[in-house]
């Protein structure tokens, strides 16, 4: 029996040519900064422009007959897994053709760490890397923060194309509330208030000890959770208030957009009634508060810095931004235990975060203190409830799963790099950090390492990690199953 695929394959490349349209429109922002600072190979950026915009443009006139046509939730899925590979592959031009890494997997590996935030780099110096190119890896992370396929939803409309698929399959978040009836409000609120913060916080750091170029690259991606710098020292190139000021930014980004404009629109504290919410403070204070006291009284630090380090990494770790202001795998082992520990959980859905999110985990123990309850009072009904709202038996299964299948999949890539000849920290420190989206990890790819000593076959491992938290598991397993495909 023949198998009939019921992707739409042209309305597919009609998407992913309009996509290509809005990278190489930010990639033609960077321009400026290739002619201000003139590089061995100033061609690098124009020359990838030209390509990007040129293939979008063919793409949309070959297609152009599929204009009127809707995406499917089965479209939508693919759409969303494929997009992170084809803006990944033209998004690692700019990197070949500067010479910046020395083959294509490293290039591949970097545009789409940046994509997907996850800020896994294999650039080992990095202030070596021309400005522009630097200024485009932050980019990177800025468009995948969001998702550029969630910005394009704001635009699709105007192309004839319903937006509604694209957008459920990306902002998957468990508690997503919609903010308008129309898709296209929503998303372009969600963006507007992305812009805001990123405004903000480039003006924040530019007051500081930062200059403009500094400032920019790092409010791109800390509101992305991305944490890619353009320092080998990451944030700890920089003074104390620049500290504080990527602290607040990270933590905002690893709250739930939809409940801060909710709060913002209403003008009230919705977001602190949220159960998920209070829980994410929480953790950071009492893990900051924790590892704060043992850096003063066991390492002897000053109060200072003490409990600066200490709820700078905390945060780090926990919204998955990666970026680092000193050495952890210095302190005592427990501390950055502590910290691996933080990056699974995750900050709050419908955030700009990885990891398995807070609100997950809040389903899982809930439901295991229940079941103790059900073997007690066999006939009891006790539904998990959060924010007061039950959760339904097949959401509680599905969450259940994802956490299942989440530390399978750690366990496995783990087990593999081993076998590459890896340290057991390294191992786990790189696969924890790719599968959700880290970036910054323990053993040789904690704060300061790189990913460049890695084989191939592992880097590619890693990106398919990278890959698999971006689109939080299940949407891209699912391409590989024969129903996904057969009519």
């Amino acid at each position: 029996m023949k198998w009939k695929t019921k992707i739409n394959h042209p309305l597919v490349l009609r998407i992913e040519g309009f996509l290509l349209l809005i990278e190489g429109l930010f990639m033609l922002t960077v321009l400026p900064v290739t002619y201000l600072h003139h590089g061995l190979y100033v061609f690098s950026m124009p020359f990838s422009v030209l390509i990007t915009l040129l293939t979008g443009f063919i793409l949309i006139i070959a297609t152009r007959s599929h204009k009127g046509e809707k995406t499917t939730p089965r479209d939508g899925v693919y759409i969303v897994c494929i997009s992170w590979l084809m803006l990944s592959l033209f998004g690692a031009m700019p990197y070949l053709l500067s010479k910046s890494v020395p083959n294509f997997t490293d290039g591949f590996f970097e545009a789409l760490s940046g994509f997907t935030t996850t800020g896994a780099s294999i650039l080992p110096h990095i202030e070596s890397i021309p400005k522009d190119i630097l200024l485009w890896r932050s980019m990177t992370q800025w468009i995948g923060g969001l998702a550029i396929i969630v910005f394009a939803i704001a635009i699709l409309p105007y192309m004839s194309m319903s937006g509604m698929q694209l957008f459920i399959s990306e902002m998957n978040g468990i508690t997503y509330d919609k903010l308008h009836p129309r898709v296209m409000h929503t998303v372009t609120r969600i963006w507007g208030i992305y812009l805001f913060f990123t405004l903000l916080e480039t003006l924040l750091l530019y007051w500081g000890d930062m200059d403009f170029y500094d400032a920019v690259c790092h409010s791109m991606t800390t509101i992305s959770s991305g944490g890619f710098s353009t320092r080998s020292e990451s944030i700890g190139a920089f003074s104390n208030y620049s500290q504080v000021v990527v602290s607040i930014f990270m933590a905002l980004s690893g709250c739930n957009f939809s409940l801060l404009l909710l709060s913002l629109s209403w003008r009230s504290l919705t977001i602190l009634k949220n159960q998920e919410f209070r829980s994410f403070l929480l953790h950071i204070l009492f893990a900051g508060v924790g590892i704060g006291l043992v850096l003063l009284l066991v390492a002897h630090h000053s109060f200072g810095t003490s409990f600066r380090e200490a709820f700078f990494s905390v945060v780090s770790a926990m919204t998955t931004t990666g970026f680092f202001v000193s050495d952890y795998m210095t302190w005592p082992s427990f501390l950055w235990v502590i910290l691996f520990l933080l990056m699974f959980i995750g900050a709050c859905s419908g955030s700009t975060s990885g990891g398995v999110k807070v609100f997950r985990h809040l389903i899982f123990i809930k439901n295991s203190m229940l079941e103790l309850k059900r073997i007690i009072h066999p006939n009891a009904v006790l539904p998990v409830k959060v924010n007061g709202k039950a959760i339904s038996s097949s959401g509680v299964y599905k969450n259940t799963t994802f956490i299942f299948v989440y530390f399978l999949i750690f366990i496995a890539s783990s087990i593999i790099i081993l076998f590459t000849g890896s340290d057991f920290s390294t191992a786990i420190g790189a696969s924890v950090a790719a599968l959700g989206n880290v970036g910054t990890g323990v053993g040789l790819v904690g704060p300061g390492g790189s990913y460049v000593a890695f084989p191939i076959a592992v880097k590619w491992m890693l990106m398919l990690l990278m890959l698999l938290g971006r689109v939080e598991l299940f949407s891209l397993i699912i391409l590989f199953s024969r129903s996904f495909w057969r009519n």
